[in-house]
C-alpha cells in the first residue's frame, strides 16, 4: 500500500514536472470532427460509353467541372476509359432535404439555383434516371455545377454560333436577318443548301416578324418514336421555322430567328438528329429551368420590339411553333392559339385557320381539316409585347399518321408555304 502512495506520487510528480516543461492545452488535446463523406450518385457504364456520354445521359455535360469532379471523385487520371459495367460515381451529391426548401437545406440565398436542382430532379425522375421523388424520399439530388461552378458553361456552343452569325454578311447587328437588297442574300442560319434566297418581291417590306421554334437547348420537349428512331419536337418546329424564315426574307421582311443551330440548317432529311446545340439571339445559352428559358426570349423579343418600334416599324409579328403531343391513337390537324384578349391577335390566327382550310379543300382531303383557334394564357404570348402574336401547333408526333406531316420534307415546306401565305394575305 505505501509502495502504492510512492509510485503514485512519483507518477504525478512527473506529470506535473512534464506539464511544465511543455502546457499541453484543451485545443491540442481535442481533434476537430470530420465531415462526414459526400453520397454521390452512380451509374453503371454501358457498351460504348465514355466519360462524357455518361454525364450526357445525366444531363451534366454541359459543364466542363463536371467532367473534371467525374475524374476526381472516381480516382482517375482525366481522359482515361470507363470499362463496361463498372459502377462510377457521377458529379451529383445526394443530400438530405429537410421537408422545407432547397434553399434551407442548401443554405443558399438564391432562388434560381434552387429552381434549377428542383428541375434537374423532376427531369431525373421522368427520365428514369431515378425512381424516387426527393419530396417524399428526402433524397435531393444536387448537380455538382449549380454550387460550385454555375458560371463555367462549355462556351463552345456559343462560339461555333458566332462563327456562323459572322458569315451571315448581309445582316447587320441588331437588326435580325434582314431583306437589303437583290445582291448578297446568304443567310448562313439556313444552311449551305438553301442559304442564298432570292428576294422574290417586297410584300413584307418594313414588317418585322420574331419567329420562336419551341424547346431547344437541353429541352427537347415532345418525342415520339417511328421507325425505331426517335422524333424530337425541338428539331421539326426548327426545319420548318426556318423554312418560313427564308419564305418571309424572300419577300422583303425583316425577321429575327430567336432560337438559332449552329450546324443545323434547313434539312430535308427524313430523320432529324436529336441535339442540344441550340442557342438563342446573341449567342447566349438556353437555360435549363423552363421559365428563365421562356423569359429569355421574352425579353429578347420585347428589347427588339421596342427598339424597332421606335424607329417606326409598327407592323410586327411573333410567331411560335411548336409540336403538340397526345395518345397515339389521336389525330390532330394543325391548330393556333392566340393572346388572350387581343382582337388583332385573334383576327391573325382565324385568317391562318382559313389559309390552312382553303389547301385542305383545294386538295380535296377526305378527311378534312378541324384545326382549332383558341385563346389562351401562355407565358409567351401573354409576356411578349409584340402588337401580334400566334402559337402554332403542328401536329401529334406520337401518331404515326401525323408524323407524316413531320418526316416529309415537302410537307414540312407545305406548312411554312400556308403559313407564309396567310401572312402576305393578311
Amino acid at each position: 500500500m505505501f509502495y502504492s502512495r510512492i509510485a503514485l506520487g512519483f507518477l504525478l510528480s512527473f506529470a506535473c514536472d512534464a506539464g511544465a516543461q511543455k502546457p499541453v492545452t484543451a485545443s491540442k488535446l481535442s481533434t476537430k470532427p470530420l465531415a462526414p463523406p459526400k453520397t454521390y450518385v452512380t451509374a453503371v457504364a454501358q457498351k460504348g460509353d465514355d466519360a462524357v456520354a455518361l454525364l450526357t445521359r445525366y444531363g451534366l455535360h454541359e459543364y466542363d467541372c463536371n467532367e473534371s469532379q467525374f475524374f476526381k471523385i472516381n480516382s482517375l487520371r482525366k481522359g482515361s476509359n470507363v470499362k463496361v459495367a463498372a459502377t462510377y460515381k457521377l458529379p451529383v451529391e445526394v443530400v438530405t432535404y429537410n421537408g422545407r426548401s432547397i434553399r434551407t437545406t442548401l443554405n443558399i440565398d438564391d432562388w434560381r439555383v434552387a429552381k434549377r436542382i428542383e428541375t434537374y430532379n423532376k427531369y431525373a425522375l421522368e427520365e428514369g434516371l431515378r425512381t424516387d421523388n426527393f419530396l417524399q424520399t428526402k433524397r435531393l439530388w444536387v448537380p455538382w455545377h449549380e454550387l460550385n461552378c454555375p458560371e463555367k458553361r462549355k462556351v463552345a456552343v456559343a462560339e461555333a454560333s458566332l462563327a456562323a452569325a459572322k458569315n451571315e454578311r448581309d445582316v447587320p447587328p441588331g437588326l435580325g436577318e434582314k431583306s437589303i437588297g437583290k445582291t448578297a442574300r446568304n443567310y448562313s442560319i439556313l444552311g449551305k443548301k438553301y442559304q442564298h434566297t432570292p428576294l422574290l418581291s417586297s410584300k413584307l417590306k418594313g414588317k418585322v416578324f420574331y419567329l420562336v421554334s419551341g424547346h431547344g437547348g437541353p429541352d427537347s420537349g415532345a418525342q415520339g418514336k417511328r421507325s425505331g428512331r426517335t422524333l424530337c419536337e425541338d428539331e421539326y418546329a426548327y426545319d420548318v421555322t426556318l423554312r418560313l424564315l427564308r419564305l418571309l426574307l424572300s419577300h422583303g421582311a425583316t425577321a429575327y430567328m430567336i432560337v438559332r443551330d449552329p450546324n443545323d440548317g434547313i434539312r430535308d432529311t427524313e430523320f432529324l438528329n436529336c441535339d442540344e446545340d441550340e442557342v438563342v439571339w446573341g449567342n447566349r445559352v438556353v437555360p435549363r429551368d423552363q421559365k428563365e428559358r421562356l423569359q429569355q426570349r421574352c425579353d429578347i423579343i420585347n428589347d427588339f420590339t421596342k427598339q424597332n418600334a421606335k424607329a417606326g416599324l409598327d407592323d410586327q409579328t411573333f410567331i411560335e411553333i411548336h409540336v403538340d403531343s397526345r395518345s397515339h391513337e389521336h389525330k390532330t390537324d394543325v391548330f393556333f392559339y392566340y393572346r388572350p384578349d387581343s382582337e388583332i391577335s385573334h383576327k391573325l390566327a382565324l385568317h391562318m385557320q382559313k389559309v390552312f382550310l382553303m389547301k385542305y379543300l383545294k386538295k380535296r382531303n377526305q378527311r378534312g381539316y378541324t384545326g382549332t383557334v383558341t385563346p389562351r394564357a401562355l407565358y409567351m404570348l401573354e409576356q411578349t409585347t409584340t402588337p401580334k402574336a400566334v402559337y402554332i401547333e403542328l401536329a401529334n408526333i406520337r401518331n404515326s399518321w401525323d408524323q407524316q406531316r413531320l418526316v416529309i420534307k415537302n410537307n414540312r415546306q407545305a406548312v411554312a408555304n400556308w403559313i407564309c401565305e396567310a401572312l402576305l394575305s393578311q
